[in-house]
């Protein structure tokens, strides 16, 4: 709630559609009920009311600090295809945005602030299931088939000009979901035709953040398809946003982007001043104020792990390290897509100060179900030949096989 910024009342009415989306009715909950939950006073819900909290965060009961009822809690950090919350989640949501968009309701309503707050509340479940799991082919279809529902209510409803456009922002961040999705599971020709559309979304909304979002995935996107200059045009476009001028949370992370693209180039001068910059304007940011839920991942941890690409890049082996231990330092737990990152790149800064042993027990804390995340495989392919080819008959080399091999 904090998170987000989401209020008991505002809760409790996402918990009552969330209860109404599972059994047809209206739930019933009130704010007493929320305020129990939140003492601690109730830590067992009942099923229907813990599968809602779990619909609504994207998370599952145990991290939200609840205990299950005549079972063992599951395990923490399941794989997406082991995890039957993700599974159910997921076909749920695929079946409601199905029947919204095939069968609309025939009578049209107006359409007000809590259309968008429910629309808002699921755009946060979907971005946190992309911080524990990735870019998940499942992520990135709910993502698009959201956009689309969105997108399909003001088709089928009326609404004034404030609320249309709250909706059009809401179906580009949806729609930029998506692309990231595809990106962070290299499916990158899925993710370019995603761009387009986020671009006519978040300029319908007038939405400078979703704006800055969909350029900033657009450089990432254009940085693996091997188009630097893309890259580079992209992520200045994110910078030239608005947002960036009123907001330095915003501008550090345009920036911290345009490092990694400017070592990328081999500008190492341009690189190298871009991190400072970044640094300086995080410093100077409000951390505690209201953004969405997107970009609730940019924080020093982030930023640490931007210049460590950098350096990776720029072949200077020793900073790479040390902001990639800053990085894990920092990281919070529920970023388990980027902390397995961090390691890879943790261990290929190892490995380019020769360090084979060490280098090698790092990517070996990266999960077995984070190996098949399409940028973590690529780091650890890359670290593999690395290693390969400084260390080919080393018993660190031929352990590092065999647990590649199984892992995937």
């Amino acid at each position: 709630m904090q998170r987000h910024g989401v209020l008991v009342r505002e809760l409790m009415s996402l918990v009552n559609k969330a209860i109404e989306d599972l059994t047809g009715c209206y739930g019933k909950v009130n704010e007493r009920h929320i305020f129990k939950l939140l003492s601690g006073e109730h830590r067992s819900p009942n099923g229907q009311l813990r599968t809602a909290l779990e619909n609504i965060t994207g998370l599952p009961a145990a991290e939200l600090g609840f205990v299950s009822r005549g079972r063992k809690n599951a395990d923490s950090c399941p794989t997406p295809e082991d995890d039957p919350l993700y599974r159910r989640t997921f076909l749920a949501a695929a079946a409601a945005a199905g029947a919204s968009l095939t069968a609309p309701s025939a009578v049209r309503r107006r359409l007000g602030s809590a259309d968008v707050d429910r629309m808002n509340a699921k755009l946060a479940a979907v971005v946190s299931m992309d911080d524990k799991y990735g870019g998940t082919r499942e992520l990135q279809q709910h993502a698009a088939q959201l956009a689309e529902e969105t997108a399909q209510l003001q088709n089928t409803h009326m609404a004034s000009a404030r609320i249309r456009s709250e909706l059009y922002g809401v179906a580009a961040a949806f729609t930029a979901s998506a692309m990231w999705a595809a990106i962070d599971g290299r499916r990158l020709t899925e993710a370019e035709p995603y761009l387009n559309r986020a671009v006519t979304l978040a300029g319908l909304a007038k939405n400078r953040q979703v704006l800055f979002r969909v350029w900033g995935h657009a450089g990432i996107m254009y940085r693996h398809l091997g188009r630097p200059a893309d890259a580079l045009a992209a992520a200045e476009a994110a910078r030239a946003t608005s947002i960036t001028r009123s907001d330095p949370l915003y501008a550090s992370l345009a920036t911290a982007r345009l490092a990694t693209y400017h070592a990328d180039m081999g500008d190492d001068r341009s690189a190298l001043r871009a991190i400072g910059l970044a640094q300086a304007g995080y410093d100077r940011a409000d951390q505690a104020r209201h953004r969405p839920p997107w970009m609730a991942f940019y924080d020093q941890a982030e930023l640490d792990s931007l210049a460590t690409f950098a350096y990776l890049r720029l072949g200077r082996w020793e900073d790479a390290e040390r902001h990639a231990h800053r990085s894990l330092a920092g990281l919070r737990p529920d970023l388990a897509r980027n902390r397995a990152l961090t390691h890879a790149n943790l261990a290929l800064a190892q490995l380019g100060q020769g360090d084979i042993e060490p280098a090698v027990a790092t990517a070996q804390n990266v999960p077995a179900a984070m190996t098949v995340n399409g940028r973590v495989s690529m780091l650890l392919t890359d670290f593999t030949t690395r290693l390969v080819t400084v260390a080919p008959r080393s018993a660190e080399t031929a352990a590092w096989l065999e647990y590649r091999r199984t892992a995937t």
